[in-house]
């Protein structure tokens, strides 16, 4: 892998944004010169966990402080950029920016400081599988639990984490407590006594993403590791606090984004060098295929881009963020989510008829992963309830 500056090094905001951009792109090429084999190998990200440290991602993929950091608008840029060379790796990134919130999310604004310098400074890598409270409440039992000490937690039980399970420095999560009945989010460090990892193997797509099962038997949760409490319904969320999980489907629509972008790009470069089923040459009917698809992209691209944008003041916005703004955000990244959803999936599967070429389904295959668990249907109705009724409630539905 080529070597880049620390994107970190340069000392206005601006600086850091254009040098961090830079070194994405950079990054993106590494990725996007072995990425069907890689695909293939359908191994743990562990190579590039390293590349991504190597190139100072995880660092400057941080919240935005002084002198560090990256701003929301960045952040899901660079996301979009490594998806669209590798959707796997952009989906690690994507959560690990997320995660990396979560001292914003749940903790003090001086332990979500500290945390965030310490991350900074060891060039942590963070994710982890944290549950959205359930409208009316959570009726299913914990599958974490934490059990009271002299000092901390034990924690026990077992989670699904979608990615890097095995090669990230930090896996949030919450869990109930067994003794008062609160949900408490915690940080779980790698390497930690009592934690075991069971990789998921054969997937579908994302194949690299590195996801697997988080297995904890009397793991020791130091107080320091306690974020923050995570509200049992809707209802009683802090406004701030209820950004968390649109946060993490808008960055993961970004890297939808990335997959379509990725998608049209190979297909292009195929039909260009004539090895599709046929030359572009003057095929109307081939202008008209990829102009309905380029098409398709860029409505996706502007609506998620719009969500970005109110997303990216809210989150400025902070502690002070008032109690009907998270909603309004929540529809927004919704819409965002379904649209981006459904022309993801129709440009992955239409470019398989454009150029036949080894490794191009992979792009299909991981949007298949990346949308499969949120059903366009289930969102749409959610949108159509908040539209027509203003409720609250359907929001909060929409990520359920």
């Amino acid at each position: 892998m080529r070597t880049t500056p620390s994107p970190a090094g340069p000392r206005s905001a601006d600086e850091r944004r254009r040098a961090l951009l830079r070194t994405a792109r950079d990054v993106a090429d590494d990725l996007a010169a072995d990425a069907i084999a890689r695909d293939q190998a359908g191994k743990p990200p562990t190579d590039e966990a390293a590349r991504l440290r190597e190139a100072g991602l995880p660092a400057a993929l941080t919240p935005p402080g002084p002198g560090r950091g990256a701003d929301w608008r960045t952040g899901c840029a660079v996301i979009r950029e490594i998806a669209a060379a590798d959707s796997s790796v952009g989906d690690v990134l994507a959560r690990h920016y997320v995660h990396a919130w979560s001292g914003r999310f749940y903790a003090s604004h001086e332990q979500a400081t500290a945390l965030e310098e310490e991350s900074v400074r060891e060039r942590w890598l963070w994710t982890g599988a944290v549950r959205t409270p359930a409208p009316g409440g959570d009726t299913e039992g914990p599958d974490l639990t934490l059990r009271p000490r002299t000092t901390g937690y034990a924690l026990n039980g077992r989670r699904s984490v979608d990615t890097a399970v095995a090669a990230a420095d930090q896996i949030v999560v919450d869990a109930v407590c067994a003794a008062t009945g609160d949900v408490l989010v915690v940080r779980i460090p790698a390497g930690a006594q009592g934690v075991t990892v069971e990789p998921a193997h054969d997937r579908l797509g994302q194949r690299v993403a590195g996801a697997g099962e988080v297995v904890l038997d009397r793991v020791t949760i130091t107080p320091v590791q306690v974020l923050g409490r995570r509200p049992h319904d809707e209802e009683s969320t802090a406004p701030f606090t209820a950004l968390a999980e649109p946060a993490l489907r808008l960055a993961l629509c970004h890297v939808g984004l990335g997959i379509a972008e990725g998608a049209l790009t190979e297909a292009r470069d195929l039909s260009r060098g004539g090895r599709a089923h046929r030359l572009p040459g003057e095929d109307p009917d081939l202008f008209l295929t990829y102009g309905e698809l380029a098409s398709a992209a860029q409505a996706a691209t502007a609506v998620v881009d719009r969500a970005t944008e109110v997303m990216a003041q809210a989150l400025a916005t902070g502690a002070q963020l008032d109690a009907e703004v998270p909603a309004g955000v929540a529809a927004l990244v919704a819409t965002a989510e379904a649209v981006m959803s459904k022309a993801t999936l129709h440009i992955t599967a239409r470019v398989l008829e454009l150029a036949d070429a080894p490794g191009l389904d992979r792009f299909w295959r991981n949007a298949r992963v990346l949308t499969a668990h949120r059903p366009v249907a289930h969102r749409l109705r959610s949108i159509g309830e908040h539209y027509l009724n203003g409720s609250h409630r359907a929001v909060a539905a929409a990520f359920h």
